[in-house]
C-alpha cells in the first residue's frame, strides 16, 4: 500500500498515521501535543495536512494512512493554520522565553520559530498563576503551559499512576492533580514523566533552575547506578559538575526507554556532594585513612583468609545488592560458595 505525500510515493503498514509515514520517509510535520508511546489526539493542531478530497485540514498524528491517499504538508492555506494554531497556544499563557527553563529546547519557541511569527496577534491573559515549587523537585509553572495534554497521557499511559488530569473549562481549563492540590499533597510518585514529555517550559526540574540551559550543558549517557535494571539516562554536566538527570523526550534507548523513577531522575545531588568518599578506606590504628585500590582489595583478602583459617567458611557470610547487575551478581555468590566455600549467601531485594 502507498501514500503520495507532497508529491512522494510513500508505502506504509497497515496502522501507522499518516504523520508516522511522513516521519519515516524524511518528510516533516510539526508536531507538539504528539508522543511515539502515547495514544494520539490531534489535540494541538499543529500536525495539519491537506488531504485530497477532504472539506478541512486533518491532524496527520491521528489520521490512519490509507492506500492512495494523497497529501499536502506546505501549502499556504496549511501554513496559515499552523500559524494560527500557535498563535493561539501563545494567548493562553505568558511565554517569557528570556527567563525559562526550556529555552533552547522548547517545541513551541521552535514553531514560533520557523513560522516566523514576530509578533503574535493575540493579547495575553491579564493573570499570572503563582509557581509551584514546595517540593524538591518538579517546579509548576501553568503560565506557560498549553495544555497539550501529554503530561496527563503520559502519566496515565507509560507510568500508570493517573494522577493528573485536566479540571475547569474555556480560560479557566488547567492541567494537574485533582481537586487542584500540589504534587506534593497528591498521589504522585515524583517520576518525573511529566517533566520528560512536557514540549514548553510548565514542567522542570527544580535543583537545576538557573544552572545552565540547553546549549550551556553537555549531556553524558549513562546507566542509573540505584538498582540492576539498566536504566539508561543523560548527565547534564556543565563546568564538571552534574546539573540535572534527563533522557530523551523522543526515542529514548532500553531498557527503559525514557522513563526512570525517583531516585534515579532527582537523586544525583550525591555525586558532587563534599562528604562523598573518593577512595578506599582502611582503618589504621582507631583511624581512618585513604588507601589505593590493591591495598585496599588485599586487606579484604587477608582479613577473610584469616577468619575462614581461624573459624572455617561458615563464619563468613555475603549480602548481595540490588544496585549490581545479575552478572555481578553471579560472580559474588560464585566467589563466596566456589573460592571462600560457603553457601550464606543473600540478597537484599529479597529480605
Amino acid at each position: 500500500m502507498s501514500i503520495t505525500i507532497d508529491g512522494r510515493e510513500c508505502t506504509f503498514s497497515p496502522g501507522q498515521t499518516v504523520y508516522e509515514v511522513a516521519k519515516e520517509n524524511g518528510i516533516y510535520i510539526p508536531v507538539l501535543c504528539h508522543h511515539g508511546q502515547i495514544h494520539p489526539v490531534g489535540a494541538c493542531r499543529v500536525c495539519l495536512v491537506e488531504l485530497q478530497g477532504a472539506r478541512s485540514l486533518v491532524a496527520s498524528c491521528a489520521i490512519p494512512a490509507e492506500n492512495n491517499m494523497v497529501v499536502e504538508t506546505r501549502t499556504d492555506r496549511v501554513l496559515a493554520a499552523r500559524k494560527l494554531s500557535v498563535e493561539l497556544l501563545l494567548t493562553q499563557g505568558h511565554h517569557n522565553c528570556i527567563t525559562c527553563e526550556s529555552s533552547g529546547d522548547c517545541v513551541l519557541q521552535d514553531l514560533v520559530y520557523s513560522l516566523g511569527i514576530d509578533t503574535p496577534r493575540f493579547g495575553e491573559p491579564e493573570t499570572r498563576m503563582e509557581l509551584e515549587d514546595a517540593n524538591e523537585m518538579i517546579v509548576r509553572d501553568m503560565n506557560k503551559c498549553v495544555l497539550c495534554g501529554l503530561c496527563v497521557r503520559a502519566c496515565s499511559e507509560i507510568q500508570v499512576n493517573q494522577v493528573l488530569d485536566y479540571s475547569g473549562r474555556g480560560p479557566t481549563a488547567s492541567v494537574g492533580p485533582a481537586f487542584g492540590e500540589r504534587y506534593e499533597h497528591s498521589d504522585c510518585v515524583f517520576c518525573g514523566e511529566c517533566v520528560r514529555v512536557c514540549p514548553v517550559g510548565a514542567l522542570f526540574e527544580k535543583q537545576g533552575r538557573f544552572q545552565g540551559r540547553a546549549g550551556d550543558l553537555q549531556k553524558v549517557r549513562t546507566t542509573c547506578g540505584y538498582c540492576g535494571v539498566g536504566c539508561q539516562m543523560d548527565l547534564n554536566v556543565r563546568n564538571g559538575q552534574v546539573v540535572k538527570v534527563t533522557t530523551p523526550r523522543e526515542g529514548a534507548p532500553a531498557p527503559n526507554n525514557g522513563s526512570l523513577c525517583i531516585k534515579g531522575r532527582f537523586g544525583y545531588d550525591f555525586v558532587g556532594h563534599k562528604d562523598r568518599l573518593k577512595k578506599p578506606m582502611v582503618r589504621v590504628d582507631g583511624e581512618l585513612r585513604e588507601v589505593g585500590w590493591d591495598e585496599a582489595i588485599t586487606y579484604v583478602a587477608d582479613r577473610l583468609s584469616a577468619i575462614r583459617k581461624e573459624h572455617g567458611p561458615d563464619a563468613i557470610a555475603g549480602l548481595a545488592s540490588a544496585r549490581c547487575t545479575n552478572e555481578e551478581n553471579f560472580l559474588f555468590q560464585k566467589l563466596m560458595r566456589a573460592v571462600i566455600g560457603t553457601n550464606n549467601v543473600d540478597h537484599c531485594a529479597r529480605l
